[in-house]
């Protein structure tokens, strides 16, 4: 029971095609008229993709689906088969040719001893045949579709040992699947290496289990984690497929990368690093295959722009490093390499291609910069920036530069918030009511719900999408029971999705859509026991301590010592002025209580709040005032479940 418990805290998403859940509505006049104009002003088709993107097809999965052992679905590789002719009217012309690429799927030779599983999760996993095995790079989301990979690879190339397993930088998607491909048991002694970024560990810990309840969450709007794959549905996020399903599963580093240049011999192939820190992700490296002639760019470089901050949420990326740190890779890697991929999409073939979209798209995050910051300095706000700043042609006609994951409107906000925050210095944005104080006060002064949905009917049928959406946004937060309100607001986002050229952006509003329609249900999340089981102590009781309501401790002040018999960890927690603090490798000389057991009894105590009294059956052990445990464990907030979002 106690392990079913455990496994509580989570799993992924799935893109698993199936029936709508609700009947979506055609795309109006105004968005067909949109459709055609953003044809209009496509760049012009040269055919490279449509080559790049399936050039080195070996093999894909004679099964599409791929499932659990418990027979439970979590991918298929199939869900965008439907696609086919010309664009229909709900989905724009350029996502739609977007997504005919990258919907391809199976194992394609990269170069000498080099190859990639596309398709079968929203990452790709690369793949370099080593002197006596397999060395893997970034094993997919979740187990079971890592699992499928590599069984793909085996039964195509010949079975052969994993010897190593790279993760190019923080994010799940790129590390989740180590356990369908590794044993631990082998990692520990010392038959297959892990290799991380320096401060993997720590970056990986904040952004799935500090702030991953949340950003999972906003990553189902992000990923479409709730909507089906279909022209009125989910059309892929840009950068690859959906989230896969299934269990996100961690093993710790064994080797770390701190250095630009730093060299490694893995099962006889020599690897060059390139470090990309607090660009696509906190810690992020790209890596060189010298005698392959091949640079993998991770996820600095893919066939989208991508985000400076992503809508899911996580730290504001740094875009003039960004730029930098491409432009480094042209002059170290681009005369050196034949070969260029990423981590997302598919990859480009010969020298100047790689110097080409290496080059290019520098170019575009620095003009996203640098404009940026350039209006910025005139006085323009976040939102005036957005609303202004274009790329010049010379960058908007190479494809890949185009906004499919990112945007420039999201994305020049982001550079605005990382210099000067989220104020935009107008006195009025200070200090404003919060959300549904101003709604129900916007709605009076309109004059009542009738005004509001007669003036938001009245944009919609203009096609102004955005103006109906702030006016009935402010209804259903002024009255969330307001059906008509609902509904108009539902189909206001969803010809707003339908326009979106961001895979994420129509996401987003077709996620609200159906919030709207049919209520919250189950949300993304990038925490499993697996993942919080590898997460150094230390990190998982600042994670604690974020949970800590003060209203609940009231002014008790608390000393305990945790002992991780497992492990031989020990802790001293202080709680003290409704804070929280714990420091490793200490104790207090006389404690209020000391627990000691296994760490995923403490895991059962602090995150799923399981009665003291059970866990002590289970192994724990508590002495002296156990009631100072219990208020601890009764004044953390429960593990959050999925939050409203399209309302109050």
């Amino acid at each position: 029971m106690l392990k079913q418990a455990l496994m509580a805290l989570g799993c992924g998403g799935a893109v698993v095609s199936g029936p709508a859940a609700f009947a979506a509505m055609p795309a109006s006049v105004s968005t067909v008229a949109a459709q055609k104009e953003a044809a209009n002003h496509l760049p012009a088709e040269d055919g490279r993709d449509a080559d790049f993107s399936g050039r080195g097809f070996i093999a894909t999965l004679a099964d599409p689906v791929i499932k659990t052992k418990d027979g439970k679905p979590v991918w298929d590789v199939d869900a965008y088969a439907w696609m086919n002719g010309a664009s229909p009217d709900t989905v724009n012309p350029s996502l739609w040719r977007h997504m005919g690429l990258l919907r391809k799927h199976g194992l394609f030779a990269l170069s000498e001893g080099m190859w990639q599983v596309r398709g079968l999760d929203v990452s790709n996993m690369t793949v370099i045949k080593g002197q006596t095995g397999w060395i893997l790079i970034d094993p997919l989301t979740t187990r079971d579709t890592a699992a499928a990979a590599l069984r793909l690879v085996n039964e195509t190339l010949g079975p052969r040992p994993v010897r190593a397993v790279i993760y190019s930088h923080s994010h799940a998607d790129h590390f989740g699947g180590v356990r369908g491909v590794v044993d631990e048991n082998d990692v520990k002694a010392g038959m297959v290496q892990i290799i991380a970024p320096a401060h993997f560990m720590d970056e990986t810990a904040s952004e799935n289990v500090m702030a991953g309840l949340a950003m999972g969450r906003r990553a189902n709007y992000q990923f479409g984690g709730s909507l089906t794959p279909g022209p009125q549905g989910q059309m892929g996020s840009g950068i690859g497929k959906g989230v896969a399903g299934g269990d996100i599963t961690l093993i710790a580093p064994t080797i770390d990368i701190s250095k630009t240049g730093e060299t490694r011999v893995v099962d006889g192939i020599t690897l060059e690093f390139q470090m990309v820190p607090d660009t696509e992700a906190p810690a992020e490296m790209n890596i060189y295959v010298p005698a392959a002639r091949t640079f993998l760019a991770a996820e600095i470089a893919t066939c989208s722009l991508h985000n400076i901050l992503t809508p899911r949420g996580a730290k504001v990326r740094d875009a003039h490093a960004w730029a930098g740190y491409l432009n480094e890779a042209v002059n170290l890697f681009g005369d050196r390499s034949d070969t260029i991929a990423s981590s997302h999409c598919w990859p480009r073939f010969g020298r100047e291609e790689v110097k080409g979209w290496l080059s290019g798209q520098r170019d575009n995050y620095r003009y996203l910069h640098d404009q940026t910051v350039r209006l910025m300095n005139k006085g323009m706000t976040q939102v005036e920036i957005a609303e202004k700043l274009r790329p010049p042609p010379a960058i908007a006609n190479q494809w890949f530069n185009k906004g499919y994951y990112g945007t420039y409107s999201h994305n020049s906000k982001a550079i605005y918030q990382y210099y000067l925050g989220w104020y935009d210095a107008v006195p009025a944005n200070l200090n404003p009511h919060p959300p549904e104080i101003r709604a129900t006060k916007l709605v009076a002064a309109i004059g009542g719900a009738s005004k509001v949905l007669a003036k938001a009917k009245k944009a919609m049928a203009a096609g102004d999408y955005r103006w109906s959406s702030d006016l009935l946004n402010s209804l259903v937060f002024a009255d969330p029971k307001n059906s008509k309100g609902r509904a108009l607001l539902a189909d206001s986002y969803e010809q707003q999705g339908y326009q979106a050229e961001s895979a994420i952006w129509r996401n987003m509003f077709l996620s609200a859509a159906r919030d709207l329609r049919e209520g919250v249900k189950a949300s993304i999340t990038t925490q499993s026991i697996d993942l919080i089981s590898a997460v150094p102590t230390e990190l998982l009781l600042d994670s604690v301590a974020t949970r800590l309501d003060p209203l609940a401790l009231g002014d008790r002040s608390l000393e305990l010592n945790f002992n991780f018999t497992d492990r031989n960890e020990q802790a001293k927690i202080s709680v003290g002025n409704a804070v929280m603090f714990s420091e490793m490798g200490k104790a207090h000389t006389a404690p209020g209580a000391t627990v000691s057991g296994p760490r995923q009894l403490f895991l059962a105590l602090m995150f799923l709040k399981i009665p003291l009294t059970q866990l002590e059956a289970a192994g724990l052990r508590v002495e002296g005032d156990r009631s100072q445990v219990e208020i601890l464990q009764a004044a953390l907030d429960p593990m959050p479940g999925p939050f409203n979002i399209a309302e109050p």
